[in-house]
């Protein structure tokens, strides 16, 4: 992950075989703050981890949970709070669909 005062990305392998790819966030009103990168971030190994990236490709539910990630204080960055974030984030994102 990089982030920088213009934006940032995330380099992630999407596909087998090794389709590498930079995930931008860039062309947002406004930017994005050092721990709002690193909840994403951790949501998204979460969802790897647990067989969830399905997940990523309805647009509503990514919406829900990444607004509930980018909210909130800006609270001290621990693995404990990153687990409690995307708890949280994925509690407030609710099921797929409708």
């Amino acid at each position: 992950m990089v982030a920088t005062r213009d934006g940032g990305w995330l380099h992630m392998t999407l596909r087998h075989p090794y389709e590498d790819h930079p995930l931008r966030f860039d062309q947002h009103a406004r930017p994005y703050r050092a721990v709002d990168a690193l909840r994403l971030e951790a949501l998204l190994r979460q969802l790897a981890d647990e067989g969830g990236l399905q997940l990523l490709g309805d647009p509503e539910w990514v919406g829900r949970a990444a607004a509930h990630l980018a909210g909130g204080e800006n609270r001290w960055i621990t693995g404990r709070s990153l687990r409690q974030a995307v708890a949280e984030a994925l509690a407030a994102a609710g099921p797929v669909g409708p």
